[in-house]
């Protein structure tokens, strides 16, 4: 019993949960102001950290960012002090330099023909990380700042809150046929394709790359990754597949659709299922029109809510079959311990902003969106996740990489699992919108 008391501050998934939680009744509260983020840019770099109004320079974001630096450092410097993973003073002088790496990844993501062409703020916080481990190496004092697991496992918690139910069931039964139907069967054939078609030795990768293609990219990728115990090279290698993939698809999957005069609404329920990001979806979505846009959209939305359930899936798998000494029955209380608690954050930030938040403003998730979630919450996530890619590409290296391909393995893993997948969502979401459900929208 004290064990498990005890866990609850030497544990980092508990962590996670609480510095969610704490976020979550500040930005309730009123607490927490607007959370700055760096500006876009096109010709002139300084564009990203000034304010402009009507053409006047009316301020700038470096005091804002220079705040949330420490805001960030003292809020995690909290738990590290009470895990005993790393001494304050060191963590600290690591993290500012990460959050300085991940401030320049924003800066470079938010380029107009870099963001046009859907070159995310996650891929080059991975880049930058991995260009400094893999040229003058990453020091141990910058490692100590990496605290890879608790940016990522805070940022998924942060996440629940976006998953908001009312705004899900906008689509209603065909939005849950693309999306609950198609996902479940692409993950296990994924896995089951690895595993005894390829023989992929690396079990971890090949769930983390099924999670990644079937749900949603970057964050289905962090969630099973910290679900299955993987490598950090693992979630890497999965990453940077998934998001050049992503790249192509967001681009071509319209222009395709178009030529081929698919109806819009049926081409945005095919995008929103198959394209590994949210972002993404939307801006493929945009091309094909405002509904076209939604239905894209909210179809991702609803799979999103996949992920906390994922998590619990593979790490129940992992504990009970994985991991498991032959003749050795895990039980529940072993399950318990291992299970990802930030899993329970997610689902119950979900939970409360469903339930308790939007009924409270009048059932109106618009205003909860644009009282908490996009200007605190959401954003704060992006700057998780973005100090998580930053410290795994300075963890990383290419040569631990090449190791994990397994002779192009994970490649053809992915490349037939998104086939697979597009061919079912499109057959799915044609049943669901066209032949079903021909009004939904």
């Amino acid at each position: 019993m004290s064990n498990s008391i005890s866990s609850l501050w030497k544990n980092e998934d508990w962590w996670a949960v609480w510095f969610g939680f704490a976020i979550f009744i500040a930005a309730l509260l009123g607490w927490v102001p607007k959370i700055p983020k760096v500006g876009k840019w096109s010709a002139n770099p300084v564009d990203a950290f000034v304010i402009i109004k009507d053409g006047i320079i009316t301020g700038n974001v470096l005091v804002p960012l220079l705040l949330l630096m420490i805001f960030l450092g003292i809020l995690t410097a909290i738990g590290i002090h009470f895990m005993k993973v790393q001494k304050v003073g060191r963590y600290l002088i690591g993290f500012i330099v990460i959050f300085i790496l991940a401030t320049v990844s924003y800066w470079i993501a938010h380029q107009t023909n870099i963001e046009y062409w859907g070159l995310s703020y996650a891929m080059w916080a991975l880049l930058v990380g991995l260009l400094v481990s893999n040229t003058i190496g990453t020091p141990k004092w910058l490692k100590a700042g990496a605290q890879t697991e608790l940016f990522i496992k805070t940022g998924l918690v942060l996440m629940g809150a976006e998953i908001l139910f009312k705004k899900i069931l906008t689509l209603g039964m065909p939005g849950l046929m693309v999306a609950w139907i198609v996902t479940p069967v692409v993950v296990i054939f994924m896995y089951i394709f690895a595993i005894r078609v390829l023989k992929m030795k690396n079990k971890a990768l090949a769930i983390i790359i099924a999670a990644a293609t079937s749900v949603c990219g970057v964050s289905a990728a962090i969630a099973t990754a910290a679900a299955a115990c993987a490598k950090k090279e693992d979630l890497t290698l999965a990453v940077g597949m998934t998001l050049i993939f992503t790249v192509a698809m967001m681009f071509f999957m319209p222009l395709g659709i178009q030529f081929v005069g698919m109806n819009p609404i049926l081409g945005a329920a095919w995008m929103g299922g198959t394209i590994d990001s949210t972002g993404a979806v939307v801006a493929a979505g945009s091309m094909l029109g405002p509904d076209a846009e939604k239905v894209a959209a909210v179809v991702k939305m609803i799979q999103n809510i996949l992920i906390g359930l994922l998590a619990f899936c593979v790490a129940l798998y992992w504990v009970t079959k994985v991991e498991c000494e032959e003749g050795h029955k895990p039980n529940a209380m072993e399950i318990w311990y291992r299970f990802p608690k930030f899993v329970i954050g997610f689902v119950g930030a979900s939970l409360l902003f469903s339930f308790v938040v939007v009924p409270a403003t009048g059932g109106d998730f618009n205003v909860v969106e644009a009282s908490y979630i996009n200007p605190v919450t959401k954003t704060l996530r992006g700057w998780f996740f973005c100090l998580a890619f930053a410290s795994i590409g300075l963890e990383s290296n290419f040569r631990d990489l090449a190791s994990r391909m397994e002779g192009g393995k994970p490649m053809v893993l992915y490349v037939v699992g998104q086939t697979f997948n597009l061919i079912l969502t499109l057959a799915v979401a044609y049943l669901a919108f066209m032949v079903l459900f021909p009004n939904a929208v």
